[in-house]
């Protein structure tokens, strides 16, 4: 089985890569989509989250507000540090029990995408890092467009994440998504069969 991480800085399009090897046949483990699982309503992670930066992150229906959480780590490294440190060991354990399951069902390759793989240090975990890359214009216009978010918020996030040529350097392959989706979809069916030759 090969191991890929998946990694690109916010608004590079690495949810719509990974959805594209997803469509060929990969296990994708989205580490993202485990972060808000780990903490939806009921569950511990939501409980230790509020413990730690109080009711001001719940939204009205006892969710979790991620914007008003954003706003407090994303400007305070300590504060995301205590976040991450709620997050990630149950990211981490759900993703190992995701990893049995890819074994068992025989996959030949499983894909994780880790947002902060590069931040992290976790290139060494993979036997191939991939890294979706556009440049940090591109994608302030595209979370602004997408997810209406104010560019000024968005550059924030993008200084908060590793600096693209950081990114770069700790990449096997990259995937170059500063074009259209059609251009995308054109590059990921070349990284597949890359992928799909290496897991031989």
């Amino acid at each position: 089985m090969l191991k890929v991480g998946l990694t690109g800085g916010i608004g590079s399009g690495k949810s719509a890569v990974s959805a594209e090897l997803a469509s060929y046949g990969a296990t994708v483990i989205d580490a993202d989509a485990i972060a808000r699982e780990v903490v939806e309503p009921g569950t511990p992670g939501l409980s230790e989250v509020v413990a730690e930066f109080g009711d001001r992150v719940l939204a009205a229906d006892g969710s979790l507000d991620r914007a008003a959480l954003g706003e407090i780590v994303f400007a305070d490294a300590d504060r995301l540090a205590a976040l991450n440190a709620i997050v990630h060991p149950r990211v981490g354990e759900r993703s190992g029990q995701l990893m049995e399951e890819a074994l068992a069902a025989d996959t030949k390759v499983v894909v994780y995408d880790v947002p902060l793989l590069v931040e992290n240090g976790l290139g060494s975990l993979y036997d191939v890092v991939v890294v979706v890359d556009a440049p940090d214009e591109v994608r302030v216009e595209r979370v602004s467009l997408n997810r209406g978010m104010p560019r000024e918020q968005v550059r924030a996030r993008i200084r908060a994440q590793a600096d693209r040529d950081t990114r770069l350097a700790a990449a096997d392959l990259v995937v170059d998504n500063a074009g259209t989706r059609d251009e995308l979809r054109a590059r990921v069916a070349e990284l597949w069969r890359e992928l799909s030759a290496r897991a031989q």
